[in-house]
């Protein structure tokens, strides 16, 4: 098959050897995921300006560092893995994913965790030719710092903060050589509202990474403390010139989203704030605005070769009032100092679709996985190793998975997607409102309870899967199930099935199509032109992030399982 994106040719997660292949392996040829949104149509001309956002999907909490001419950013992945993915720029636009932070098992444990639990928000620094990763690992062991030489991995293994409360670490290297932490914890005094924070700071020891100061508040509750501002929080330090600016998240991750700042002639404060904040949000704009982008905050400043400055910053595209499959994804807007702060857009201006003048660098080529914009790609699996933006649930503790002539091949194991365990489940983030997902599988399943096929998964609790089985009377069906929130069964229920004629070695292709809020399900026997509908019109909001919760996006994935007690 042909497209315009081909496979990134990643490394695959280090874990134990490869099992050897069952007689009921899984077998996938290949993949296919396309995207159109009308929102990426109307752009004006590419080699002046660039679309928004510049990650689209399930990109969240961009932290974006300077290496000379080149740029790097990391965002979050909550319970997936591998972990914080690592992307390089050399123009601020084009984006290719290079490697990820957590790659091997060992370094985190998300077991028993939700999916959107595990490592929130990191940041990224390059000081002196290393490069420092701070993050949380929540409920899985706290705060840590991960360092490297080189950004392409492998990073060293947790140095954890055992000081350092709460969430959300960042470093700051002052230019006097001292290091500090910076971060998100409970206020100084018991909180007087639901969602009171406060951002600290310790001088910490540059090699351990330990404190050695006291800590110190900057920021109890926000820039107005008297309107109960709630979840200050992904803080970060920039010196300029004689001063210090100390910006902000401000507002929860939701509509009320927003960025702050405040400036300081010395780094521990007092830090007073800018009249004009906050210098990011979205919440004064109508609600009824044609495509719109919501909920933008958790902003990180970057400084070009010719002297600009540009924010990375999340945001979202609802498809209907604050429905959207699509996760938090990562966007860019350049940096208005003229007031002597860091203003990203001025109140009451629409974040656009399209900007149209692009950083200094010259305009870098096309990455081959496209990250943005309307796109058709295909994975043929021909590579070793499986590209770095595949992502499966959890930390594998065994290989489970190979790549052999041209397939993927997944063993069934009887952990069921629902299970919140670790499945056989490989996938990619759905980066479109109207987006579908391809694939050819050769499966013949032995027994009753074995099954495989392609799913379209939000968390444990909200998922659509569709796969091959054995049906009761040792037929081969095609079979669709549905899960649509904690009460229901850990498989599911079903929703659709037909019997299908599929002799062994056959293959058969998958299609799921999404819709905005609706999801279409269909296959067709290889050679067959016609693809059979097997369900359509389904309810795709509980897939959203209004209804399943939490902070991730849709995933496409591929999956294999086998009959037994689930964990």
């Amino acid at each position: 098959m042909g497209a315009c994106g081909r496979s990134d040719k990643g490394d695959s997660p280090r874990v134990t050897p490869a099992t050897d292949d069952t007689v009921s392996a899984a077998r996938f040829e290949w993949f296919r995921y396309s995207g159109n949104d009308p929102a990426f149509e109307a752009a004006g001309d590419l080699s002046t300006g660039y679309l928004n956002p510049v990650l689209a999907g399930f990109y969240p909490d961009p932290s974006v560092t300077r290496a000379g001419d080149d740029y790097y950013l990391v965002t979050s992945t909550f319970g997936y893995f591998p972990g914080i993915p690592v992307m390089h720029s050399r123009d601020l636009v084009n984006w290719e994913q290079v490697g990820n932070v957590i790659d091997r098992s060992g370094m985190l444990d998300f077991d028993g965790l939700g999916l959107s639990r595990g490592v929130f928000a990191p940041t990224i620094e390059f000081h002196d030719g290393t490069f420092y990763v701070g993050n949380t690992c929540v409920d899985c062991g706290g705060n840590f710092i991960v360092t490297t030489k080189d950004p392409a991995g492998p990073w060293s293994d947790p140095i954890w903060l055992p000081e350092v409360g709460g969430i959300d670490p960042s470093l700051f290297f002052d230019e006097d050589g001292k290091v500090y932490a910076i971060n998100n914890d409970a206020p100084p005094e018991e909180a007087r509202y639901e969602g009171h924070r406060a951002i600290w700071i310790r001088e910490v020891d540059p090699k351990t990474f330990q404190s050695i100061s006291e800590p110190v508040v900057l920021i109890d509750g926000g820039v107005h403390p008297e309107e109960k501002p709630i979840w200050i929080e992904g803080p970060h330090i920039y010196r300029i010139g004689d001063w210090y600016y100390l910006s902000a998240a401000e507002g929860g991750t939701a509509v009320d989203h927003s960025q702050v700042v405040l400036r300081s002639k010395t780094v521990t404060g007092p830090y007073v704030a800018y009249d004009g904040n906050p210098i990011l949000t979205q919440r004064d704009q109508p609600e009824d605005r044609a495509d719109p982008i919501t909920s933008v905050g958790h902003a990180d400043l970057v400084q070009d070769g010719a002297g600009q400055w540009w924010a990375t910053f999340l945001g979202v595209r609802p498809y209907e009032d604050d429905f959207y499959n699509t996760g938090r994804e990562t966007f860019l807007l350049p940096v208005d100092w003229s007031t002597g702060w860091p203003v990203i857009l001025p109140k009451g201006e629409l974040v656009p679709h399209f900007v149209s003048e692009r950083p200094s660098a010259a305009q870098a080529e096309a990455p081959p996985v496209p990250l943005t914009g309307n796109f058709d790609y295909v994975e043929e699996f021909d590579a070793d190793r499986l590209p770095f933006s595949w992502m499966t649930l959890r930390v594998p503790t065994s290989q489970w998975w190979t790549l052999k002539d041209g397939d993927l091949r997944l063993e069934p194991r009887p952990v069921d997607i629902g299970a919140g365990a670790q499945p056989s489940f490989w996938g990619r983030r759905q980066q479109h409102q109207n987006a579908t997902a391809e694939t050819s599988l050769i499966f013949t399943p032995e027994t009753a309870g074995e099954e495989a096929g392609l799913a379209v998964l939000q968390n444990d609790d909200y998922f659509y899967a569709m796969g091959i089985v054995r049906n009761e009377a040792g037929g081969l069906a095609i079979k669709l199930r549905r899960k649509a929130g904690p009460d229901d069964p850990v498989e599911g229920e079903q929703v659709a099935a037909q019997t299908i004629a599929l002799t062994p070695g056959r293959p058969i292709q998958l299609r799921i199509t999404a819709r905005g809020d609706v999801y279409d399900f269909a296959y067709r026997l290889d050679g067959d032109s016609d693809w059979i509908t097997l369900a359509d019109g389904l309810d795709g909001k509980i897939l959203s992030t209004h209804v399943a919760g939490g902070f991730v996006g849709a995933v496409f994935g591929l999956y294999a399982q086998a009959p037994g007690a689930n964990p």
